[in-house]
This record gives C-alpha cells, sequence and structure tokens, in this order.
C-alpha cells in the first residue's frame, strides 16, 4: 500500500478495483489491445447511465393518470407519493440535486438529514438553509452554547452551517406548525409511555404509545422491533430494536402493560389475539410523514404463558436503489445491469443472490426490480411472504401447503403468463430449483436467493437441491444459463462525524496489517466507541454492502468447462476465461482504505 492509498498487490491476476479477471483479459493487457477498464465496461457504464437518466419520468404519465381515477374515487395521493408506490429509481438529476442540499435545503429535508435528538428538543421549527444560513423559528430563546451544537452537528452531518438566524413567529401558529411537521416524534415516546403507565387503562393512550413507537424505530432506522410478554413476575418485558444488525433493548414495561400492547397489535394485523400459542403472521399499515409504512407481524408462545411478537419495518423509503447499492462495487453493478436489460427477449439467464439471513439479499432483489422498466417489461415475482408492494409488477403469494400454492407450482404457471421476467423468492427445494432452471432455459430471466456462505459454495448449495436422477441433467442447465452468483454480507461503517483518523500501524499488529495487505503508514479511519449524537453514541452509522461475485461472461458454446468443473471440482470455476471473480478480502481492503470499515472489524469479516 502506498503512501497515496494505491493498493499494491504482488499477484498479477489481482488488479486495482478488487477483482480477479479472467486470463484472456490479461493476455488482451499484456499485448496493449485492451483499454485499462475494458471497452465493454465502458458500454455497460454508458448503458446505465442512459437507463437511469430515464429515472422517475418512465412511470410519470401512468402515474398522472392513475392519480385522476383515485381522486374521482375520492382518494388523494400526491405525485411524489404515486412515484414512491411505484418503485422508482432516483434520477441522475436528482442526485446532482442531493449534493445541493450541502447549502441549500428546505426544512424537510433538514428534518431528514439532522439527528432528531439535536433539535427536537430545542423546540424549534427548522426553516430552511440558504447560502451556510440556518434559519429556525424558535419557541423560547436559544443560547449561544446551544446553537453552538446545533452548528456542529449539522456540520458533522454534511450541511455546510456558518451561523443561524431567528424568525419571530406567532407563538400560537408556530405550535401548530411543530406539531403538524414533527408528526409522531421519538422525544414524545417516553412521555407516552410514562403517561400511559400511570393509567393503562386508558386506550388512547395506548393507542398513542403504539404509534410513538412505531415513528421512534423509523427515525432510529429499526428493522425489526421485538416484544416479549411473559406473565412471569421475574422475567423482564423488553422492547428491543434491531438496529445496524443489533438488538438494542429500549423500553422496559410491567407485565399486564405488555399483554395490553400486544393484544392491540395483534388486533391491528388481523391475528386472533385470544390464541397465544399457535405461530401466526398478520399485517398492518399505518401514515407517518406522509408516507404508509407496512408492518409485519409473527407471533408465537414464550415459556408457559407468554407471547413474543416481532414486527418487521416496511418503509419504501428505505429501500436501496440499484445504483446506491452497488456504487462501490461499479463492474457488479454494470454487468448485472447488463444481464436485467437484454438487448433481445430471451437473453437474460439466471441471477443468484445469495448470503446468510439478514445479508440483504430481499434488499437486492427489490433494487433489481426497480431498476427493471416495469412500464414496457412484465415483471412476476414469487414471494413467500410479499415484503413490498411495488405496482407495475404482478406479485404471487407462496401459499404452502395449498394445492397448486407451492413456489414450484407457481413457476410453472407464471411461465403461462408471458413474463420478461421471474424473480423468485428463494430456492428452497428440490422442485423449485429444476423448475427455476427450467424457467431460465425457456428464456425468461430469473432472479432467486439461496442460503450459502460464499459465491462458490452458491454453487455447491444449488447441486445439492438438484434431484439426484437428473443432476446431471440440471447441472448442464445451470452451466449453461447462470450468469452471475452475487454472495454478501452487510457490514457495519464507521460514523464519519466522529470516527478517529491515524495510521494503519498504531491500530493493527505486524501480522494484522501482513493480514490486510497494508502499509504501516497508511491513514485508516477507527471506532470511537464513545461515539456523538449523529450514531447515537455508538460509532457506527449504518452498513454496506460487501461482495463475493463470479459473474460468468463466457458465451454458450464456451460453457462446456462450467459444467466440468461443476461435475469435479467446483474451485475450478475461478480459473476459467470469461469467469470474473471479486472476492470478499479486496472488497474489505478497499473499504477500510476508503474510511468506512475499522481495521479491527475488518480482520474479523475475513474470519466469518
Amino acid at each position: 500500500m502506498s503512501e497515496e492509498g494505491t493498493f499494491e498487490r504482488n499477484d498479477p491476476a489481482l488488479p486495482e478495483g478488487g477483482e480477479i479477471r479472467n486470463g484472456a483479459d490479461r493476455r488482451q493487457e499484456k499485448a496493449g489491445s485492451m483499454p485499462p477498464d475494458g471497452v465493454e465496461r465502458r458500454q455497460w457504464a454508458d448503458r446505465r447511465k442512459s437507463r437511469s437518466s430515464e429515472g422517475r419520468e418512465r412511470y410519470l404519465d401512468m402515474v398522472q393518470r392513475e392519480r385522476v381515477v383515485l381522486m374521482d374515487l375520492g382518494l388523494t395521493r400526491s405525485i411524489e407519493q404515486l412515484m414512491d408506490m411505484a418503485g422508482t429509481p432516483v434520477t441522475a438529476d436528482e442526485e446532482a440535486e442531493n449534493v445541493g442540499i450541502r447549502d441549500h435545503a428546505n426544512g424537510d429535508q433538514l428534518r431528514s438529514i439532522l439527528p432528531v435528538q439535536s433539535w427536537l428538543p430545542l423546540n424549534i421549527h427548522l426553516i430552511g438553509l440558504h447560502e451556510g444560513v440556518l434559519r429556525i423559528a424558535p419557541l423560547n430563546e436559544l443560547n449561544t452554547r446551544q446553537t453552538d451544537a446545533l452548528i456542529s452537528t449539522a456540520n458533522r452531518s454534511g450541511l455546510m452551517v456558518e451561523r443561524i438566524e431567528t424568525e419571530v413567529w406567532d407563538r400560537a401558529e408556530l405550535l401548530q406548525t411543530m406539531r403538524a411537521v414533527h408528526d409522531l416524534s421519538a422525544d414524545r415516546c417516553e412521555k407516552t409511555l410514562a403517561s400511559w403507565l400511570m393509567d393503562t387503562d386508558n386506550g388512547l393512550l395506548l393507542n398513542q404509545f403504539m404509534r410513538d413507537m412505531l415513528a421512534e424505530s423509523l427515525q432510529m432506522r429499526v428493522s425489526d422491533i421485538h416484544i416479549l410478554q411473559d406473565n412471569n413476575p421475574s422475567t423482564p418485558n423488553w422492547i428491543r430494536y434491531r438496529i445496524d444488525g443489533d438488538l438494542v433493548p429500549v423500553h422496559l414495561l410491567p407485565p399486564d402493560a405488555m399483554a395490553r400492547l400486544t393484544t392491540l397489535i395483534k388486533r391491528d394485523a388481523g391475528m386472533n389475539f385470544g390464541d397465544r400459542i399457535t405461530p401466526k403472521d398478520g399485517r398492518f399499515s399505518f401514515t407517518w410523514q406522509g408516507r404508509v409504512i407496512d408492518v409485519r407481524v409473527a407471533a408465537g408462545p414464550q415459556a408457559q404463558d407468554g407471547e413474543k411478537l416481532t414486527l418487521r419495518l416496511l418503509d419504501r423509503a428505505s429501500l436501496k436503489g440499484f445504483d446506491e447499492l452497488f456504487k462501490r462495487h461499479e463492474d457488479v453493478g454494470n454487468y448485472l445491469a447488463q444481464s436485467l436489460s437484454p438487448e433481445i427477449k430471451g437473453g437474460g439467464g439466471l441471477v443468484m443472490l445469495s448470503g446468510p439471513t439478514g445479508s440483504g439479499k430481499t434488499t437486492t432483489l427489490y433494487a433489481c426490480i426497480q431498476y427493471i422498466d416495469r412500464r414496457r417489461k412484465h415483471v412476476l415475482t414469487i414471494e413467500d411472504p410479499i415484503e413490498y408492494e411495488l405496482r407495475y409488477a404482478t406479485q404471487w403469494q407462496v401459499r404452502p401447503g395449498m394445492k397448486g400454492g407451492e413456489f414450484a407450482d407457481l413457476i410453472r404457471a407464471a411461465m403461462r403468463h408471458d413474463p420478461d421476467y421471474i424473480i423468485i423468492g428463494e430456492l428452497r427445494d428440490s422442485d423449485t430449483v429444476e423448475t427455476a432452471l427450467k424457467a431460465a432455459e425457456s428464456g425468461h430471466t430469473v432472479i432467486s436467493t439461496v442460503h450459502a456462505d460464499t459465491a462458490l459454495q452458491t454453487f455447491e448449495r444449488l447441486k445439492s437441491l438438484m434431484p439426484v436422477e437428473r443432476e446431471r441433467a440440471s447441472t448442464f442447465t445451470l452451466a449453461q444459463q447462470v450468469r452471475a452468483i452475487i454472495n454478501q454480507r452487510l457490514v457495519k461503517t464507521l460514523c464519519q462525524g466522529c470516527a478517529h483518523q491515524g495510521r494503519a500501524g498504531d491500530a493493527l499488529s505486524e501480522g494484522e496489517l501482513a493480514q490486510l495487505g497494508l502499509e504501516s503508514t497508511v491513514i485508516v479511519r477507527r471506532r470511537n466507541t464513545s461515539g456523538c449524537d449523529l450514531c447515537n453514541r455508538t460509532g457506527i452509522s449504518g452498513r454496506t454492502l460487501l461482495l463475493d461475485a463470479l459473474l460468468i461472461t463466457l458465451g454458450p458454446s464456451e460453457r462446456d468447462k462450467v459444467y466440468k468443473a461443476l461435475m469435479q471440482n467446483v474451485n475450478d470455476i475461478v480459473r476459467e476465461e470469461g469467469v470474473i471473480v471479486h472476492t470478499r478480502r479486496n472488497g474489505l481492503i478497499d473499504l477500510v482504505i476508503g474510511g468506512y470499515v475499522d481495521p479491527k472489524s475488518a480482520l474479523n469479516y475475513l474470519e466469518s
């Protein structure tokens, strides 16, 4: 690693960018006949830019006509709401617009960027930011310490604030505005809970606490809420939030109050709230800050006379777009984009997403769906359960145990509905794998997920699910149709507002430096365990994608080598010409060098 941050590898098969190029590419580069980045990759990038430039305009005409029909039915929906419901990608123009938020932002943008705990307790209304001036309307006059803290938090959040100006508003008007725009606040949750616990028979306060709890969860980037209700007095009844992969205990309730809360949630989810023994599922939705949030509820028994509820929060606004998801893996994104938009019908093949539970496979799956032009192409998804409802896509719910309702049955039925893309939630059994391969063989683009630890192990996992008597035939189809295997992990990223910066040699031993291939003089970022107000004192702010990918660029006539490798030794695939490999190790090194991941944490991810 040089001081400028360029990773130096001794292996000629490991060029910059975290990938292993195939043998043909290396020979061409030695002969000087191939540009450094590859002509084909540039073409992929150009196509992606062209596609993304259409952006939300792709569905605008459909949304405008739908809005008129909805208004006739007495339903009021804004253009922006309908666009969000369609799951439309962010355009390049909008991304450029977001860059301008640093010194030009309205109140809504400020409230979405600044941590709620930095401005809500001050009783202020955020008006806007213009050329370094943050305008606010305070309910009470702020002191110097409070204004300095707000400026500091804003600058660490990526905004450019030089000073704060206050506007004098009528007190009644300001209170009304603050109640309207702040909606359900995390600050209110503890107050509502305290009031309700003093009067647990008050149904209004119970409903208010549930809504405030859901709002608090969304503001804290919570993916799941875990609620444990146990009537044993010695068992604590905690409400815990899963934030960035970790469970955080937040609210502690007495057993009788928790029983009332679980009853309310199950009732709203359409479940039998009197049955605490049988595992069951339900869902409900609520409106928060102008958008509809879906909540999936799973209930099951707990100990002798208790119950466990798990709430999955499904916020369409939290879905990452295709370009955002693959911004640190541009080559993979370019190749996958090509597979998702073949020039001719029937040119798609099979794309597999793999990884352990909680690795973000569903998020990537939906990012792929959003990237596809659903105005011109028929996308049919088969899911169990349906996570997000997307417009302009046909979504089928799997009904296990029901005749014709299994994954394999629905895949067979899907092929009679003229789909361009068949999205399968998960490959779980031999019948599903075999049917999915037949669908890919018949000219459909098939995208699915499977549980596996590495990209190579994904092949082994698929082979283990194939019927023994047809293993050779199914393996041949797999070798012919597979376009990409993407194995993924989610790694925690450092809070950029408080991370420590220093030399790698000060954080790692010589053996650890050698393990990561870093020079001791390289500047890296390390986690601040004390944290700051931007990261809730954790030192961690979000997670990013880490890939282990196999991109198979071989044509149909060259796939015999892939088939032989699958039948004899799957490890031979990475040595084949036309197979591009992105390793997890090189991806981690790039994240450490970029200051996104703590080097000590990177060592743990290498071992996992």
